[in-house]
């Protein structure tokens, strides 16, 4: 059965089509109020000759005097004319029409037959005769609400599935049958204009097949989702059951992207404002939610100890992770919060997201360079932060291959400046943002933030007093940072194409901005001292996967609507990446997701001299002398697709 009106609401929208009738609904204006209300008079008045024709028995009971029975006819007019008046029932938008409007016409219908009813009353105390019969007033009044209705209606229908031609109605299933689904449904429908066509519900439980449900089918999953969407000839399905786990949901995307149908996803109950946004709120199911995990839990109270009423730095704070780290450390109450960024621009709009929060925290925005000690020391003697997220850093692997003094400057000596000032001015505690890339590195990059990681750990050790409590953390890629492959593949997919990568076999663990911060400032709490917390990054992605959901999430298909293509592994790139040592060991912490990275002791005295000279000489050396040096403190620094691969030698 729904395939034959499926097929006569196609054959209309078609024929409408090829009529080239333009009446875009955007561009198609409104009726004018009075305009509508001389419709609806009309109406009135073809209901009452409706009424007399079709009952015999209710007739005019002065219908021998003509001129009378016209005064009548003209007077329930007035009447029913001054109760649209009243009760507003012309002043909504037709096409837009809603349960609202139907129950102003029952108010103004009920209006006029009370009013009909005391007239009668009247007409008989004075003259022994009613102007209406009863039954004929009631009917009369119940044929104009059925009228005034079904052509609100008939109009409405008109508009939103033939004369829109701009919009184009994505045809989707809606997973779940709870009340949420339903409300999903319902705002879908009262959406203008409309985005989706709902062809039906899925029921998880397949307890409620061949039932129905706001008069649209529920179906069961025979065999896969894919199969039961293409049966069904649908685009995609909205995903709206909140009983879902974040691990099945990625499941059921998958399924569906793999074989190119949409998906998307209804914001949680908790998160609903009202059912106005409700239908804005679906948004498509993105690269974000399919790498996303369960939540994180935090020691609230454990971080709110080390930050509520004291003064906070962050390094780097207009950047992808400081940015956020700023954020997340505002939920805590700091006394003070210093914003320190040496680029102008991003800390202007970081300034102005802030300044929306309506937080009662001093904030001060410091533009400033890690590299400029004098400026450092100033600052750390002004605001005597007792808490320092250092964030600052440059990151991108192919710019710091070519360019290693300046890696060794801003990784190196930006950390030590930022240390050392915690350490004069007393900070509680100093936590670095370090990488995976620091591990076994690979490149300049990668290098430079292990000698940073090195330089902290030994400054823990040489601090007798132990004052600050030097901590780092050491996470993988993570999800829409500046700079990172996901908004990459979002710009080349938006260009159709060609999308990018290294190398086919190339994979990285990755992480949500939030999370990794989450787990900064949890590590932070937990920290006694000298310890590298490596974060639980899930599994490795394969990047070339990562492409192809990406292309299918935006609705094509790779290789054949937009190419993929390798370009070959950058200077200093690995295939994989790792968050631990060959020689090191993980300890796990109260938090199931942060380990502490247990290396072997070194000769901490050695290692601060021999980076000490390489900050010293640096700005002297030659690019092959700043890496040799690099090597001597990182043994393990072993260059790949670098020219730099002469040194290992």
């Amino acid at each position: 059965m729904n395939g034959i009106w499926e097929k006569i609401y196609l054959s209309i929208k078609k024929a409408f089509s090829e009529v080239n009738f333009k009446l875009n609904i955007k561009n198609l204006g409104y009726l004018p109020r009075w305009l509508i209300l001389l419709l609806d008079i009309i109406v009135v008045a073809f209901s009452f000759i409706i009424t007399i024709l079709l009952f015999e028995g209710i007739k005019l009971q002065y219908i021998q005097f003509p001129f009378f029975s016209f005064l009548v006819i003209l007077g329930y007019v007035f009447l029913n004319t001054l109760s649209f008046w009243v009760f507003k029932t012309y002043s909504g938008i037709i096409r837009h029409s809603t349960l609202i409007d139907a129950v102003k016409i029952i108010i103004a219908q009920l209006a006029v037959f009370i009013t009909v009813l005391l007239l009668n009353g009247v007409s008989k105390y004075y003259y022994d005769s009613k102007i209406l019969l009863t039954t004929g007033a009631f009917f009369n009044s119940l044929i104009t609400f059925i009228l005034l209705f079904v052509y609100r209606v008939f109009v409405k229908q008109i508009f939103e599935n033939y004369l829109d031609p701009s919009v184009t109605k994505t045809r989707v299933l809606i997973y779940g049958t709870d009340f949420k689904a339903i409300a999903v449904a319902n705002a879908i429908k009262a959406e203008v204009p409309k985005r989706f066509y709902i062809k039906g519900f899925i029921d998880p439980m397949a307890i409620n097949e061949h039932k129905h449900l706001i008069n649209l089918p529920i179906f069961s999953i025979k065999k896969t989702i894919p199969v039961l969407l293409r049966y069904q000839k649908v685009d995609g399905i909205i995903i709206a059951d909140d009983a879902l786990t974040k691990e099945e949901s990625v499941s059921i995307a998958d399924q569906c992207t793999d074989y190119n149908f949409k998906v998307f996803v209804s914001p949680k109950i908790t998160n609903w404002n009202n059912d106005n946004n409700l239908a804005n709120s679906i948004k498509e199911f993105d690269i974000h939610d399919l790498l996303e995990r369960n939540p994180i839990v935090l020691n609230n109270d454990a971080i709110s100890k080390d930050i509520e009423n004291k003064v906070v730095l962050v390094t780097g704070a207009a950047g992808s992770i400081g940015s956020e780290i700023v954020l997340q450390v505002l939920k805590f109450n700091p006394k003070k919060l210093v914003l320190l960024d040496q680029a102008e621009t991003p800390l202007n709009n970081l300034s102005i997201l802030v300044s929306g929060l309506a937080t009662q925290v001093e904030l001060v925005y410091c533009i400033a360079d890690v590299k400029d000690n004098n400026t450092i020391e100033t600052l750390f003697a002004t605001h005597k932060p007792d808490m320092v997220f250092h964030a600052a850093a440059y990151k991108h692997v192919p710019l710091m291959e070519e360019n290693p003094k300046q890696a060794v400057l801003a990784n190196v000596l930006g950390t030590k400046n930022i240390a050392d000032a915690a350490l004069q001015y007393g900070a509680q505690k100093f936590v670095m943002v370090s990488t995976d890339k620091a591990v076994n590195p690979s490149n300049v990059m990668g290098a430079s933030k292990r000698i940073a990681e090195l330089y902290v750990q030994s400054l823990q050790h040489l601090n007798k007093e132990k004052t600050t409590k030097f901590i780092t953390t050491r996470f993988g890629n993570v999800l829409g940072s500046n700079g990172s492959v996901v908004p990459l593949f979002n710009k080349q997919i938006k260009k159709k194409g060609p999308v990018t990568i290294t190398h086919p076999d190339i994979i990285r663990y990755f992480m949500t901005i939030p999370e990794a911060c989450q787990l900064v400032l949890e590590a932070g709490t937990m920290g006694k001292g000298g310890e590298i917390f490596i974060f639980d990054m899930g599994k490795p992605v394969k990047i070339i996967d990562l492409a192809k959901k990406m292309i299918r999430l935006a609705g094509y298909i790779p290789e054949k609507d937009i190419k993929i293509d390798i370009v070959g592994l950058r200077p200093g790139e690995k295939l994989y990446e790792e968050l631990l040592h060959d020689t090191s060991k993980n300890v796990p912490t109260y938090h199931e997701k942060i380990m502490i990275a247990i290396d072997d002791t070194k000769d901490c005295q050695k290692q601060m001299n021999l980076i000490l000279e390489l900050i010293s000489h640096c700005t002297l050396w030659d690019n092959y002398q700043i890496v040799a040096k690099m090597k001597e403190i990182v043994p393990e620094f072993m260059s790949l697709n670098s020219p730099y691969q002469a040194l290992d030698n």
